[in-house]
């Protein structure tokens, strides 16, 4: 079999195991990921949330295979944009976060709900991180960093 190659955090990197292989187990164990969490191994809590070519995506129902030639984005990467700094500044001001655990998976939804819409609606916010559970802060203020965020980064989606 020909090795898997894709893009990660802006770094052509290639995986020579099983296609079939959990892109969340490749991303965790061979290349260190640790943003990536392991939370429910369904799809249904976010906390192993990617980006694929821009697409928010739970890694733990993709294969690897999948992935060849695409680009893969984890906080890892993103964490060195000014998008970033924005959405970090935001959580950090609204104190939207607590445990951690989520904050990952909802850092990336963020991004993705603002690359849709760069002055979004409070509803189209809470849509948007709909796909990710949060067990500490309640929502409100992760929806409230959000939309500070667009505001505060204003240009930038």
């Amino acid at each position: 079999m020909d090795a898997i190659r894709f893009i990660l955090n802006d770094k052509e990197v290639m995986y020579d195991g099983a296609a079939s292989d959990r892109l969340l187990d490749v991303l965790r164990g061979t290349y260190d990921m640790k943003s990536v969490k392991c939370g429910c191994k369904e799809g249904e809590c976010g906390a192993c949330a990617v980006l694929i070519d821009g697409v928010l995506c739970n890694s733990c129902c993709v294969a690897i295979g999948a992935v060849h030639g695409s680009s893969v984005t984890t906080v890892e990467g993103f964490r060195e944009t000014p998008q970033f700094a924005v959405l970090s500044a935001a959580f950090a001001d609204l104190s939207a976060v607590q445990c951690g655990f989520c904050i990952p998976g909802m850092v990336l939804a963020a991004q993705a709900v603002l690359s849709k819409h760069p002055h979004p609606t409070e509803e189209e916010v809470r849509e948007g991180l709909s796909g990710n559970l949060c067990r500490c802060t309640g929502y409100n203020a992760i929806v409230n960093a959000v939309l500070n965020a667009a505001k505060e980064g204003e240009g930038l989606w």
